[in-house]
């Protein structure tokens, strides 16, 4: 064996065996052992053996012993076939140079230390597993050494977890709301009705927990202001679920990601002076035929080829143990080699990976260098824990050194949203990620995978980074996101977008801003430059809807006062509805600037039938969230109703999302159906409903 093969094998860091793989060892070795046991005398069968470990387990001691004796070697079985997906071995450190037009030089290199060090990737070698003590059961004479990489040695009290309780495994938060009857608000709601029969998303995701917006009074509160965000994350991931056959978590459900994924036909600005323009329309709402919808839509500046910025990109991607799944890793390669293949030939890219350590696999290429690039990503390989904080270090300090004047600076983050090692406060990523924007390198989260997604850490990292949120499920979706719309995800034209609306008492008695409640900000907020916002980027829509109450409709959700007054200063009916206030900064500014527009009764339409396609579709998908999501409002409409608004505003629909949706809906309304007085499902009267047309016709 040659010295460089040696070293290979001496930096090698086996993956971390999963949880799943360790619970198939213990009940491989259970079996054995009991199989084992039957062929003994009866008499064996002392009272140790028939000891139990834990409250309700049935686990006999003599099993749970030799089941501890043999896990070690199911876990290596385990990690011996699980190195690498294309069945080559693990590689060791390396460093990739490579100048503007050769070739990058792939070298073996151990890790230097010092301020002028080089970069390079660093794979700490895995500790063996400690011998911690002997474990003897004394009637049948099995004995061996049980181990562990853990200091603190395994107690007996402490086997219960090797073998949990089915509402350990679980989770007795889902056993129980899987138990529970459905609550009547939730039946009267259309919401989540007949609980115990729907499949629930599966457990290990992480949500931001959040109220919905409430319907608030004009005279009290006559002001509304939130940050334009324009992430989509929330819609590609519920339509993973649907189509897998769960409903999400109401957290799950982020009514403004649901409506913004869509494209909009919305006008765009002549010129980059400005480089944003709003377009408005109030629609009857289509829930409630005693309130409407002022819809906002925001089109972005879309700049010639001639105006184009050259791109620096870094590819931060988690190579992680957990990225070892067919919709992880070996998708995030496919959906880079799109976005490599999207780039000019004099943007750059870079490649640095985290997984225990952080390392530099690919150095600043030109994009016409595609096949280095390329090359670089297909040697990439799953195994070992997740540090993420030193990969997001790493990734900064390379896309500091490929800036250039004029061009667009980014860090694509790609990962299953798991940060279990270095620096996993939030606050402090925050800061540290905030510092990085101000010096002009942004940040773009991209999720992967299910069962270990931190969507709160995502959208927490994409928002303090001036950068989108999105989560790739298909090649299609990757598609969309990192090519269609590769444009308005990577190239900025105004940051810090805050949207303003101040309500007139005297045409609007009540009004609710749908979505936008992990958004929203204070009055004061509008003015402060210090506060951040979300971003616009080149060529992107942004919409917002707000249900607002007619005064003297009668569908006031609020009882007048006894003792109010009313406002001085109200405006005359017949002039406005409202005011919209923008203020927004230059993509390298720091003071911002103001766009202000009346919101005439002019916009009123009386019929929702003379809305055009994007204003009618937009409501359709905003009831479809409240339904999915069980809110406490737009629970009225059927699964077939809202999607015949979908099917009749689908436009022209070129790449089929909008057609897409509306199999969605009747994905849920099989998942969760309305159950009309004559017995039918909604899915049933989505089928029949359109049997019945095709036949009428």
């Amino acid at each position: 064996m040659t010295d460089e093969a040696l070293f290979q094998l001496k930096t090698l860091r086996a993956p971390q065996p999963s949880p799943e793989a360790k619970k198939l060892a213990l009940n491989a070795a259970m079996l054995a052992f009991d199989a084992e046991q039957a062929k003994r005398p009866a008499a064996k069968a002392g009272w140790l053996s028939r000891w139990k470990i834990g409250a309700g387990l049935g686990v006999p001691l003599g099993t749970a012993v030799a089941a501890l004796v043999l896990l070690p070697l199911g876990t290596q079985m385990y990690t011996a076939t699980s190195q690498r997906a294309d069945g080559l071995p693990p590689k060791g450190d390396v460093t990739i140079a490579s100048s503007d037009d050769k070739p990058a030089d792939v070298s073996i290199a151990k890790e230097k230390t010092g301020p002028t060090a080089p970069v390079v990737s660093t794979l700490a070698t895995a500790e063996p597993a400690k011998p911690v003590g002997e474990a003897k059961d004394e009637e049948t004479g099995l004995a061996g050494t049980v181990t562990t990489t853990e200091e603190a040695p395994v107690e007996m009290d402490q086997l219960t977890a090797i073998a949990p309780a089915p509402e350990q495994a679980m989770g007795r938060d889902a056993l129980t709301k899987m138990a529970a009857p459905p609550s009547a608000n939730a039946t009267a709601s259309g919401g989540m009705a007949s609980l115990n029969a729907i499949p629930l998303q599966p457990e290990g995701d992480n949500f931001l927990k959040f109220d919905e917006n409430r319907v608030k009074i004009t005279k009290e509160e006559p002001v509304s202001t939130f940050s334009i965000d324009v992430d989509t994350a929330s819609y590609s991931y519920v339509r993973g679920l649907l189509e897998d056959g769960y409903l999400p978590e109401p957290e799950a459900v982020r009514l403004e990601e649901m409506i913004n994924y869509f494209p909009y036909d919305y006008p765009a600005p002549a010129s980059i002076d400005t480089p944003f323009q709003a377009t408005m329309t109030v629609i009857p709402t289509p829930w409630n035929p005693k309130t409407e919808l002022l819809e906002i839509g925001i089109k972005g500046y879309v700049p010639p080829a001639t105006e184009r910025q050259p791109e620096n990109l870094t590819f931060l991607i988690d190579t992680s143990g957990s990225m070892d799944e067919d919709n992880k890793l070996p998708l995030l390669k496919r959906s880079f080699g799109l976005l490599v293949d999207s780039l000019q030939p004099e943007d750059t890219v870079s490649i640095v990976t985290y997984a225990g350590s952080a390392g530099l696999v690919l150095r600043p290429t030109k994009a016409k260098d595609r096949s280095s690039i390329i090359d670089a990503l297909e040697r990439l390989y799953a195994g070992g824990p997740t540090d993420g904080a030193d990969g997001l270090a790493l990734a900064y300090r390379v896309a500091e050194g490929a800036k250039t004047p004029g061009s667009v600076n980014r860090v694509i983050l790609a990962t299953d949203g798991d940060f279990n090692v270095g620096i996993d406060d939030p606050d402090a990523l925050k800061t540290y990620i905030k510092t990085q924007r101000d010096q002009g390198v942004f940040l773009s989260v991209l999720g992967f995978g299910r069962g270990n997604l931190d969507d709160e850490l995502m959208q927490s990292l994409a928002q303090n980074g001036n950068g989108n949120a999105s989560y790739i499920d298909n090649f299609r979706e990757a598609q969309k996101v990192l090519v269609e719309e590769g444009g308005a995800n990577l190239v900025t034209i105004a940051k810090d977008v805050k949207i303003q609306v101040e309500f007139n008492p005297g045409v609007v008695s009540e009004y609710r801003l749908i979505g936008y409640e992990t958004r929203a900000l204070n009055r004061e907020d509008f003015n402060n430059d210090a506060v951040d916002a979300g971003e616009i980027g080149a060529g992107h829509t942004v919409t917002a809807l707000y249900e607002i109450t007619p005064v003297g409709s009668g569908a006031e959700l609020n009882d007048p006062l006894r003792y109010s007054t009313d406002a001085a200063n109200e405006v005359s009916a017949d002039d406005e509805i409202g005011f919209l206030k923008m203020r927004y900064k230059a993509p390298d500014g720091d003071t911002s600037k103001l766009i202000e527009t009346p919101i005439g009764r002019d916009l009123m339409l009386n019929d929702i039938a003379e809305a055009g396609t994007d204003q009618r579709f937009a409501a359709a998908v905003a009831a479809f969230g409240q339904k999915l999501k069980g809110s406490n409002y737009g629970g009225s409409m059927s699964w077939q109703q809202i999607a015949d608004l979908a099917n009749g505003a689908k436009g022209d629909d070129a790449n089929g999302y909008r057609a897409e949706f509306v199999q969605m809906i009747k994905l849920a309304a099989l998942l969760n159906p309305d159950h009309s007085a004559g017995g039918k499902s909604g899915a049933d009267d989505l089928n029949g409903g359109k049997a019945a047309s095709a036949s009428a016709n």
